[in-house]
């Protein structure tokens, strides 16, 4: 929501007469192609290495080797499982990367520098699609926060990485200006 223009809802099944309920029962006792790209094939960007295209594909699937994950699996034990940024939460998919109170913390810096408002929903499949589809339909502008989105949690599991194996430790600062640096340099 923004002070300078006013606010409507839209039905997008009928943009011209708006919603009806005759409208919504057609809708939904129609058979139709699925007409919304799969969340999955999002993640694959042509501006974006490929390795951060699969890595994303994987996070979306739950596949990547988090702390919480690594228990489920029997490879460390549940006392080792807290986040890494030391919030003392379990390092789930959705915690580390959505609700860490130092990685979820970006989201913010991320949409106060493009512009976008939003409230960060639970699942990071919702995170992702709502990130990408927050202001509108332009194809060019979905296009950048696909590339944002997908960067950001790369320079999240990269400095979670280095926290782990390295023992370095970076501000929300200069993650910011990380994810600002690359996606001007992937564009």
């Amino acid at each position: 929501m923004q002070a300078d223009i006013s606010d409507r809802w839209r039905w997008n099944p009928d943009t011209r007469r708006g919603y009806t309920v005759s409208g919504a029962y057609h809708m939904l006792t129609t058979p139709t192609e699925p007409t919304d790209v799969g969340l999955l094939d999002l993640v694959w960007h042509n501006q974006v290495p490929l390795k951060v295209s699969i890595f994303g594909w994987r996070l979306l699937q739950d596949r990547l080797p988090t702390k919480n994950n690594l228990v489920r699996r029997g490879l460390i034990s549940v006392a080792d499982a807290t986040c890494v940024a030391g919030c003392d939460n379990n390092e789930t998919m959705s915690h580390l990367f959505v609700h860490c109170d130092n990685y979820g913390a970006l989201w913010r810096h991320i949409r106060l520098w493009i512009g976008v408002l939003g409230v960060e929903p639970y699942g990071l499949s919702e995170h992702f699609h709502q990130f990408i589809h927050s202001t509108g339909l332009s194809r060019k502008r979905r296009s950048f926060l696909q590339l944002v989105w997908l960067l950001c949690v790369w320079v999240v599991w990269k400095d979670r990485n280095d926290r782990i194996f390295n023992n370095i430790h970076t501000t929300l600062e200069q993650l910011l200006e990380k994810v600002k640096y690359h996606s001007l340099w992937w564009l």
